[in-house]
Order: structure tokens, then sequence, then C-alpha cells
């Protein structure tokens, strides 16, 4: 069973910026993500990082958040800048050991509360 580690949330002002991290009990992966889930809403996935290093944002992040790994710790970090109030969210780490997709693990979740 892999274990995922997430830290970084808190509060913090809107237009200011937070560091999120994961880190996985896994010796290999496939792919590592962040998603979040606010209060009444699905939850959506936020960034994507492959083993490989390629991303993918969602619309309303890019250009503000940015997704990286460190390959030989199996960690993922997601960088936070110009944060906005909507952004506030419980935000969840996501692990694919397998590209299929056959095993995947989610983190507990971190919350991230941006003020106006």
């Amino acid at each position: 069973q892999v274990q995922l580690v997430e830290s970084g949330g808190g509060l913090v002002q809107a237009g200011g910026s937070l560091r999120l991290s994961c880190a996985a009990s896994a010796s290999i992966f496939s792919s590592m993500a962040w998603y979040r889930q606010a209060p009444g809403k699905q939850r959506e996935l936020v960034a994507s990082v492959t083993s490989g290093g390629s991303t993918k944002y969602a619309d309303s992040v890019k250009d503000r958040f940015a997704i990286s790994r460190d390959n030989a710790k199996i960690t993922a970090y997601l960088q936070m800048n110009s944060l906005k109030p909507e952004d506030t969210s419980v935000y969840y780490c996501y692990l694919q050991l397998d590209a299929l997709g056959n095993y995947r693990y989610w983190g507990q979740g971190t919350q991230v509360t941006v003020s106006s």
C-alpha cells in the first residue's frame, strides 16, 4: 500500500503564495497530480506531472501554479502564486504507479484558504 503525505497548506491572503508537497512511499511512479475539492463542488484536477516531466494544468490555474517532481524522492510539489479566494479548497495529492491506472492512490488532503 502506497501512502502519500501532504504538507504546505494553510491560510494566505489573496495575491500570496503557498507551496504544497506530497511525498510518496513508493519507489517508482507513472504520474502524480494535485486535485482540489471545494465544499459542494466536485473534485477537479489542478495539475499533473509524469515521471518524464510532462505537465498539464487546469485553465483556471495556468500561469499561476507550477507543478514539479523529484523522481528520486517520489515527491511532487505545487507552487501556487497569485492566489485568489476561489482557490480555497482541500487539495489532494494523487499518484498513479502504472500508465494504465491500475494502481492509484490518494492523499488525505490539505486545506488551502485564501482570504480576500
